[in-house]
C-alpha cells in the first residue's frame, strides 16, 4: 500500500503516475494497471494536481554545452563548484559512465533530437559543404545563398522522426531553446521556439561574412540568449502551458562554452584557491551554468509541478581549456575520440517514480530518446538503436555489464552530405574496461592515431598506453574490432 496525496490507494507498478498515463489514453493497460484505474475513477481520487486527460510527464532536457565529464562536484572534481547539479545528481538516477556518441556538438545534438548516430541520422558535421571557410570567406557569397545553403542541411532533420515531432504528435507542447543547429525552431519537430536562422541581438549568434552582410552563425542565434541573458521565454512557456498541458523544454545554454565571459560573482567563487589562469574562466562559466539549471529546476518546482517532470541530464561534448590558448580545447578533448571529449553523467530525476540510485554500467546518449519516449508513453514509436534507461531505473530490470557503446568522430566540416562514410576520421567502443579506437586511414582528419588504438581506461583514463600491439591483448583487439565492424564497417 502506497499513501497518496488524496488518501490510501493500491498503487501498483511505481505509484499512481503511471496509472494516469492510461487514463484517456485509448492505450491498452496492463491488469495491475487497469485495477488501479477503476479504484481511481470509482472512488474519485485522482491526483488534482496532475493533468486528467493525460496523466503525460514534463521533460525538461537539461544539456550542458562544452564540459568534460570530471568537471562536476559530484563527479568528484576538487574544486569545481555545482551545487545545484550536485542536488539533482543526489535525487536522480545517476550514470557516471556515460557516453556521446560523437565529441562535437552539432553530431551529439541531433543524436538526441533522433536517437540515431551521426552516420545514421546522417548530421555528421557542424557546417555542411563547402565548410565553415567557404560560408564564412568567400567574398562572393551573400547571405541569401549562405542561407540557402544551411537551409538545405536541415532537410536531414526535416525527414527523421524526431523527439519533439514524435511528442507533439502525442499531445505534448515542445520548446527549443539555446544550442541548435537545425535551422528554424520547427525544423525538429518543435511546437514553439526561439532560433529561426535569421540574425539576431542574441550575444554570440551572428556572423559577418566576408561581403560584410550578418547572418546567423547556425548554432542558435536569438536562441542563444537563454540562460547568459534571460531565462523568461522557459518561464513564460511554463506559465502559458498550465497544469494541464504537457510540454517538453530543450533548454540547451550556450554554457559552459566560450566566450568563459561569466559575471564576476562567480569568479569570486573561486578565490584564494590557486586555480590556474586559463582553467579558472572555464570554472567560472561551469558555476554560471549551475546557477541557470538552478532557475529552470526552481521555476517548475515553485509552480508545484515537479512532481509530473522528468529531468533528464547529459553534456554534449567534453572541453579542457588549452593552457597556451584558453578559448581554445586540448587536443584530447573536444572533437577528439578520446575519454574527455566523450564522457558524459546522465541523469534521471522523476520525484515520487524514479528513486535515487547510481548505475555504473555503460550507457550512451542514443539511449535518451527510447528513455523519454517509454516515459511519455509512446514506447512503440519508438525507432533507435539505444536502449530505455527506465526499466534500470525503475528496479524492474538490470542493465547488461558486457554492453558495448559506439561511436563515429568527423572533422567539423562536411565534404558532401547523406554519405557520412566520405568524411568518417575514427569510430571508437568501449566495452567493459576496454575501448578501441579505429582510425579510417593512417593519416585520418586530427592526427590523433595512425592506426588502431586499444586503451585500459579504468587504469589509463588519459589514453596513454596503447595496448594493441601487446600479445596478451591480442584477443581483445580481435574481439572488439569485430565488434566495431558489425556496428558499422563504412
Amino acid at each position: 500500500m502506497k499513501q497518496s496525496r488524496t488518501g490510501i490507494l493500491p498503487v501498483f507498478y511505481t505509484g499512481w503516475k503511471p496509472v494516469l498515463r492510461y487514463i484517456g489514453s485509448g492505450r491498452k493497460a496492463p491488469p495491475t494497471v487497469i485495477l488501479a484505474i477503476c479504484l481511481f475513477q470509482t472512488l474519485g481520487c485522482a491526483p488534482k494536481k496532475m493533468s486528467q486527460a493525460t496523466g503525460l510527464p514534463n521533460i525538461v532536457y537539461i544539456i550542458s554545452d562544452d564540459q568534460t565529464y570530471t568537471d562536476f562536484g559530484f563527479m568528484g572534481h576538487p574544486v569545481v563548484q555545482t551545487p545545484h547539479l550536485d542536488h539533482l545528481a543526489e535525487q536522480s538516477a545517476f550514470f557516471p559512465n556515460g557516453y556521446v556518441t560523437s565529441s562535437v556538438c552539432r553530431p551529439s545534438l541531433v543524436t538526441l533530437l533522433t536517437g540515431l548516430y551521426p552516420f545514421q541520422h546522417g548530421v555528421h558535421f557542424n557546417h555542411p559543404p563547402p565548410g565553415f571557410p567557404g560560408l564564412t570567406q568567400d567574398p562572393d557569397l551573400t547571405k541569401e545563398e549562405f542561407d540557402a545553403l544551411r537551409d538545405k542541411a536541415c532537410d536531414l532533420i526535416r525527414n527523421k522522426p524526431s523527439l519533439p515531432r514524435i511528442l507533439a504528435r502525442n499531445g505534448y507542447r515542445c520548446l527549443q531553446t539555446g544550442k541548435y543547429w537545425e535551422g528554424h525552431w520547427s525544423n525538429a519537430g518543435f511546437t514553439e521556439g526561439m532560433t529561426i536562422a535569421e540574425p539576431s541581438n542574441a550575444l554570440n549568434g551572428n556572423k559577418t561574412i566576408a561581403n560584410g552582410e550578418v547572418v546567423a552563425h547556425g548554432n542558435g542565434d536569438a536562441g542563444l540568449a537563454i540562460g547568459r541573458e534571460t531565462m523568461k521565454p522557459i518561464f513564460d512557456f511554463i506559465d502559458d502551458c498550465g497544469e494541464d498541458q504537457p510540454f517538453m523544454i530543450w533548454y540547451a545554454p550556450f554554457l559552459p562554452h566560450v566566450p568563459h565571459d561569466s559575471p564576476q560573482r562567480f569568479y569570486d567563487l573561486y578565490k584564494g584557491q590557486n586555480i590556474p589562469d586559463h582553467k579558472l574562466p572555464y570554472y567560472a562559466s561551469i558555476s554560471w551554468f549551475d546557477e541557470t539549471v538552478n532557475q529552470l529546476i526552481k521555476a517548475i518546482e515553485d509552480r508545484d509541478l515537479a512532481d509530473n517532470t522528468l529531468f533528464v541530464f547529459v553534456v554534449d561534448n567534453g572541453f579542457e581549456p588549452d593552457p597556451k590558448n584558453p578559448r581554445n580545447y586540448t587536443k584530447n578533448s573536444k572533437r577528439s575520440p578520446f575519454e574527455p571529449g566523450l564522457r558524459t553523467p546522465m541523469m534521471l530525476r522523476w520525484d515520487g517514480v524514479l528513486s535515487p540510485a547510481k548505475f555504473e554500467e555503460l550507457v550512451s546518449s542514443i539511449d535518451l530518446f527510447p528513455t523519454i519516449l517509454e516515459a511519455a508513453g509512446v514506447k512503440d514509436e519508438i525507432e533507435s538503436p539505444g536502449i530505455s534507461l527506465l526499466p534500470s531505473a525503475l528496479g524492474k530490470s538490470k542493465l547488461d555489464p558486457n554492453r558495448a557503446v559506439f561511436g563515429d568522430i568527423y572533422p567539423g566540416d562536411a565534404s558532401v552530405l547523406g554519405n557520412p562514410a566520405a568524411d568518417i576520421a575514427y569510430r571508437w567502443v568501449r566495452q567493459g574496461d576496454y575501448k578501441l579506437i579505429v582510425p579510417s586511414l593512417p593519416d585520418a582528419w586530427g592526427d590523433y592515431l595512425t592506426k588502431p588504438g586499444l586503451f585500459n581506461v579504468v587504469t589509463d583514463p588519459l589514453e596513454e598506453k596503447d595496448l594493441s600491439r601487446t600479445s596478451e591483448y591480442r584477443d581483445r583487439f580481435t574481439q572488439l574490432h569485430t565488434l566495431i565492424d558489425e556496428w558499422w564497417s563504412p
